[in-house]
């Protein structure tokens, strides 16, 4: 893939990992707000632990870009894959306990490992040359449309297993779950070799301009450089607008009658579009530049908005749900790539965590925006609203492509 012998072999290490992960992450959260509901005694209780798992999941992408230095890219991501293997297995003793509290802490420990494993898409940056770096970053991403078919395709038979032992069938997803973060934590201890933290430093002083030059500067210092900004609102407004459409789509759904199969095409697209195309951003963004891929990316976001509230029809919803998820990983893969480029070695964990803790808050609040903004001004309402928020990146990119350009290195 590059001049550096390992960077290769790193990416398809961080790539497997993904797979593994995923695929367990997509398998509880398949089941999860059915068992949370069963636990809790109630739906209104259903997405507790989701929101537990979401809210540790964006405080600890913070921790993880300390820990990430002082205990080396593999080091963290075993421990983080780790932490989900004993949530998922706490959620297990949850189900057979019947423990509602017990199932919100396996999640918040689920939360924070999958904070870990996102932030491997900047450790595959680190390792790969500055020319290489959007499709490191798109490949490590695309592991992700594996676990969306893998991890829904275990919990049946996993379900089945568990209920022949005797056990609520909803653990089989969380035992599958287990098994797989755990096997995708002993990949990164056995092949994650050389540290990849040390390649990046090596990468950076082989070549003649790796980021900024001097001491390590202030995480609020970087934010606040034009570029590194753009890059951070890119990737922050495409979440909210995603994750806010997605999550209120099923809703509406269901609202004009659609059933289950129907919603389950729609998502399926939407998957789609988050993680098939992420070869296709990378490569774009390193032959193309960062700039175009971002402006691309909330072009397409706007459309998918106002588009979606058009009709009622399954495949139309599905073309407009499929066309967000394109556009926020054209966002998501541009502006991951473009502040990789900004950060020199001792910048990089800490800073890139700072950003996925900004990520995570935003998937929080796009959920709960959503229901909000529903409930008041309706579907259309939704589409609108993230519409609107989609200009600010659009706009933001354009007014500074040329800095972008000359930033690039």
């Amino acid at each position: 893939m590059t001049g550096n012998a390992n960077a290769g072999r790193i990416t398809a290490v961080l790539f497997m990992a993904q797979c593994l992960a995923s695929a367990g992450f997509i398998a509880m959260s398949t089941v999860g707000a059915i068992l949370a509901a069963e636990l809790s005694g109630g739906r209104s209780w259903a997405g507790v632990p989701a929101a537990a798992s979401a809210l540790a999941g964006a405080g600890a992408a913070f921790l993880w870009g300390y820990l990430m230095d002082s205990l080396g890219r593999r080091g963290a991501l075993a421990l983080g894959l780790l932490c989900g293997a004993v949530g998922a297995a706490a959620s297990i003793v949850a189900i057979v306990h019947g423990s509602f509290a017990l199932l919100v802490a396996g999640m918040v420990l689920v939360g924070v490992a999958q904070a870990a494993v996102t932030l491997s898409r900047f450790v595959a940056a680190e390792v790969n040359n500055p020319e290489h770096r959007g499709r490191a970053i798109s490949y490590v991403v695309l592991g992700g449309t594996v676990g969306a078919v893998l991890g829904p395709l275990m919990v049946a038979p996993s379900g089945r297993m568990m209920a022949e032992a005797g056990v609520n069938e909803l653990a089989g997803a969380f035992a599958a779950a287990a098994i797989l973060l755990a096997a995708a934590g002993a990949i990164i201890v056995a092949a994650l070799r050389p540290d990849p933290r040390e390649l990046g430093r090596a990468l950076a002083e082989s070549l003649p301009r790796s980021g900024p030059e001097g001491p390590a500067r202030r995480t609020g210092t970087i934010l606040g450089q034009p570029v590194a900004a753009a890059a951070v609102v890119s990737m922050v407004l495409s979440q909210v607008v995603m994750v806010a459409v997605m999550v209120i789509t099923s809703l509406y759904m269901k609202d004009m009658r659609h059933d289950l199969g129907d919603i389950s095409i729609v998502f399926s697209a939407h998957t789609i579009g988050m993680y098939a195309f992420s070869l296709l951003s990378g490569r774009l963004a390193d032959r193309w530049g960062r700039a175009p891929v971002i402006i691309t990316g909330a072009i397409a976001l706007v459309v998918a908005c106002l588009a979606a509230p058009l009709s009622t029809a399954t495949f139309s919803i599905a073309g407009s749900l499929l066309l967000l998820g394109l556009g926020w990983n054209f966002c998501f893969v541009g502006g991951s790539a473009l502040l990789s480029d900004q950060l020199a070695p001792a910048e990089r964990a800490r800073t890139q965590g700072f950003n996925d803790l900004l990520v995570g808050l935003a998937a929080g609040i796009g959920s709960f925006g959503s229901g909000l903004v529903s409930s008041a001004i309706g579907y259309r309402g939704v589409g609108l609203s993230g519409a609107a928020l989609s200009l600010v990146p659009l706009v933001l990119v354009i007014r500074r492509a040329r800095a972008i350009r000359k930033a690039a290195i």
